[in-house]
């Protein structure tokens, strides 16, 4: 199958905001994540969605992170499952996410929660069970890369964002060096969906993203996003588009770039060197606001 270079068209746009518009015409959002010690990929992914036009946002979270979590963002709400002692959220908990879930339009999957055996029975049975658009990152996707069947019938729209080494554990191959090659191997992972519902975000310098059948390149971003946290924020901007509306691929192409331009504001008034992750959830409105121009 040929694959098509659409980077040049132009960048998906989210429709004007009605003045009698209200929280629950832009969408709910749920994440699913956190662990201790981990407290805070969560809450940048939920920062990121608020910043990025959710109506409404929830964190699930362990029941021992929960009060930390929510001292992070006022704005966000918090669910908590699990025993008080539980680092992690576990297998057991699946059918309580399933029903706050339910209840959603997009969910995001993986953010700091964590690499326990139970967690990723966990991440298998909301990968294949939950019926809203999905957003898989981080230890979600250390999960799926150990079970790759569950990749192969998906429910519903997938959007899966690896880094080059969660690439690698989930196709089995080095990221090559060469954009269109790497494109390539990005679109083959695509297409063990059978269902054609999967986006993958190949993150990196010039991050790729594709539908097994055309990809765009990226051209936002730089080396000071290079730390720790800057993919919970994509995570969360991403899958604020999904719940305003926008498609899978829509929401990936946007949401990278987006992301990227954040992180070039950002670094403009602060340096690379210095910029941690939530400068870039700081610098989100201004990069919204250059895109609506």
């Amino acid at each position: 199958m040929s694959l098509a270079d659409v980077s040049a068209q132009p960048l998906p746009k989210l429709p004007p905001r009605s003045a009698d518009s209200h929280k629950g015409d832009y969408g709910r959002v749920l994440v699913v994540g956190g662990s201790r010690g981990m407290a805070g990929a969560a809450a940048l992914a939920g920062k990121a969605a608020l910043r990025s036009g959710a109506g409404l946002v929830t964190l699930a979270v362990p029941r021992s992170i929960q009060a930390t979590v929510a001292r992070f963002e006022p704005s966000y709400m918090t669910l908590s499952f699990g025993a008080a002692e539980d680092d992690s959220l576990r297998g057991e908990d699946v059918d309580d996410v399933l029903q706050a879930a339910d209840q959603m339009t997009a969910v995001a999957l993986g953010p700091g929660l964590g690499t326990a055996p139970d967690t990723a029975g966990l991440v298998h049975d909301l990968y294949c069970r939950v019926s809203q658009p999905m957003v898989v990152d981080a230890d979600g996707l250390n999960a799926l890369a150990q079970d790759l069947d569950q990749i192969r019938l998906p429910v519903a729209p997938r959007i899966l964002t690896p880094h080059p080494g969660e690439f690698q554990r989930l196709a089995g191959e080095k990221c090559a060096a060469d954009l269109a090659e790497r494109a390539a191997q990005a679109a083959k992972l695509c297409q063990r969906d059978n269902t054609g519902q999967t986006i993958v975000v190949l993150k990196g310098y010039h991050t790729i993203v594709t539908d097994g059948r055309q990809y765009s390149i990226n051209t936002t971003g730089n080396a000071g996003m290079a730390t720790g946290g800057t993919g919970d924020c994509l995570t969360g901007v991403i899958v604020a588009l999904l719940a305003q509306g926008l498609s899978s691929w829509e929401s990936a192409r946007l949401g990278v770039h987006i992301h990227g331009l954040a992180g070039d504001l950002a670094a403009a008034e602060l340096g690379q060197v210095s910029m941690i992750a939530s400068d870039l959830v700081d610098f989100l409105p201004a990069a919204f606001r250059e895109c609506t121009r």
